[in-house]
């Protein structure tokens, strides 16, 4: 770290400087209520602020406080976070919720470990919550940061391994304006997000560009070193759209696996892509299906990508209009087809349900 030192003292008034001219207007950055603050971080994790713009400014308008939140359904809550993605952040805000009514006599706790003690906020977040609502001297380390920081001093240390994590933390920590914590660790994670970009960085407009080690090299592209990538799984998935009438049928996600809590409908999972003649042949369609009648596959199916972390996803949507209903189940809820939108569905559902309406709608004109 002492290589870092001579580099310090120069850097929070630049960088300030810029952010106060640069920076964008932005809801979250209007108040100092923790809550909002928590929301909006936890929505911005994994999600541009163009992306979770909407979905925040959505949210916050149905919960704008957390015993409102807290005595949401869970289902509800789900339903608002549609579409995002990353559900469990929406299940641990619901369940925080909760525990600071619980725990905290209804009140956003105003420590750094009663934060943290909460469900789904890590050391990142309660920092964040820490340094802009308390002010608190709190160096914030995201994903911007480490860029910047990485390519400030060309650090060669891998920022997903235990060893990076620990001296960025700590040159982060040295680095800190302690005096201005909200607005320096604004800042540097504005510059990350406007100027220090994963590709083609803006490093003409960059306040600390005649400080960066990465720049001097032409290397920028090369910063922030990871240890590798993660290894991406195909999954294949089946879906049978089944209608009897105006009733479908959809099923809740319970499993401790992607989408939990939220609903699909009757879904096969194959270990490889299968053909509609191969889907009849299983199992669990054939005693699905026994008893139904005459089974009328309509139109091709609707085949998607979706592509997640960790996982791609190979999905095939079947439209299958049945002659008699499916048999009784707990395990399946009969829905009206124009009911489908009270129930919050995972963005790949969504898109086949925008890809269906879409055809109605050409067929309608046409």
């Amino acid at each position: 770290m002492a290589d870092f030192m001579d580099n310090i003292p120069s850097i929070s008034q630049p960088l300030i400087r810029w952010y106060e001219q640069n920076k964008r207007e932005l809801p979250w950055r209007e108040t100092k209520d923790p809550y909002i603050i928590w929301i909006s971080e936890i929505i911005l994790q994994q999600t541009r602020v163009v992306q979770g713009y909407d979905y925040f400014v959505r949210f916050v308008s149905r919960f704008p406080d957390v015993k409102v939140l807290a005595e949401a359904s869970e289902d509800e809550v789900m339903k608002y976070w549609e579409g995002l993605g990353y559900y469990s952040r929406a299940r641990n805000l619901h369940a925080a919720a909760k525990q600071i009514m619980a725990d905290f006599g209804g009140k956003f706790p105003d420590t750094y470990t009663g934060i943290l003690s909460l469900k789904g906020v890590g050391e990142y977040t309660a920092a964040a919550i820490c340094s802009f609502s308390y002010d608190m001297p709190f160096a914030v380390l995201d994903g911007n940061v480490y860029r910047v920081l990485s390519r400030l001093f060309a650090l060669e240390t891998p920022i997903d391994s235990s060893v990076g994590k620990k001296q960025f933390s700590e040159l982060a920590g040295i680095l800190l304006d302690r005096k201005h914590a909200a607005i320096y660790n604004q800042a540097i994670m504005e510059l990350g997000a406007l100027q220090c970009m994963p590709r083609s960085p803006k490093c003409e407009g960059c306040p600390l560009s005649d400080k960066c080690m990465a720049r001097a090299r032409n290397e920028m592209e090369k910063y922030p070193v990871k240890q590798g990538k993660t290894v991406v799984k195909p999954r294949y998935f089946n879906y049978l759209h089944i209608s009897f009438g105006d009733i479908t049928w959809i099923h809740r996600r319970t499993a401790n696996d992607i989408w939990r809590n939220l609903y699909e409908f009757v879904l096969i999972e194959t270990d490889r892509d299968v053909t509609f003649e191969q889907l009849q042949e299983n199992i669990f369609y054939c005693n699905l299906m026994d008893g139904v009648g005459r089974i009328e596959l309509k139109g091709f199916p609707i085949v998607r990508k979706h592509v997640l972390s960790h996982r791609i996803i190979y999905a095939r949507f079947y439209t299958l209009s049945i002659e008699r209903e499916l048999p009784e189940t707990e395990d399946y809820i009969r829905v009206p087809a124009g009911h489908l939108s009270d129930y919050a569905f995972s963005r790949l559902t969504l898109d086949y349900l925008d890809e269906i309406n879409r055809q109605k709608l050409d067929n309608t004109l046409f």
